[in-house]
């Protein structure tokens, strides 16, 4: 009990750290979270700055959810502690206690925690991801149709996990509601 507390507690703080904020600050550029779309996150990095920035932040943001979730992993946890672990890095990206509460949407951070599952699961939501956002040039779309269908594939190719997912999915998709809205008033941003 205590070792899953403090793994998640572990891993909101490692989510916390925004990789967005600290690479642009680095790099004298402007805050993410003030402009383009305001998320600190890797498509508005390659919004305000250009690939090779953008592709180490993605890799930032992914390796901070895959690291907690495969410690705990190792640790023998369970899959629920597992799914609140995940749930706990991706509430650090979302919320970042050493930026404000001002993050992310997890996105990224999301797929890392969901590494560990299998890479043939990495690798379906890495498609679904690129079809979607190939046809509509949406990433807010492609995000949010991916976390949908990730609790399907997790049940395809590892059931046990699919609860866990399913947490996660709910979460991402939530933090998503001023995407859905755009979305549907036609407003969004366009990759």
């Amino acid at each position: 009990m205590l070792l899953n507390v403090l793994m998640i507690i572990v891993a909101y703080l490692i989510g916390s750290i925004s990789s967005a904020i600290v690479i642009c600050r680095l790099l004298n550029l402007p805050d993410p979270r003030s402009t383009g779309s305001n998320n600190p996150g890797a498509t508005n990095v390659l919004r305000i700055s250009n690939k090779p920035t953008a592709a180490c932040v993605l890799f930032f943001d992914i390796l901070k959810g895959t690291i907690p979730v495969w410690g705990a992993y190792f640790l023998g946890l369970t899959p629920i502690s597992l799914g609140l672990i995940a749930v706990a890095a991706c509430l650090g990206h979302m919320y970042p206690i050493f930026f404000n509460f001002d993050g992310g949407k997890a996105v990224a951070t999301a797929f890392g925690v969901l590494l560990p599952i299998g890479i043939d699961l990495g690798a379906l939501l890495i498609l679904t991801w690129l079809l979607v956002a190939k046809g509509t040039r949406y990433s807010s779309l492609a995000a949010i149709v991916t976390v949908s269908l990730a609790p399907l594939y997790t049940w395809l190719l590892k059931p046990l996990y699919v609860y866990p997912v399913l947490m996660l999915s709910v979460l991402i998709v939530f933090r998503h509601h001023e995407n859905i809205k755009r979305l549907l008033n036609g407003t969004e941003n366009k990759l």
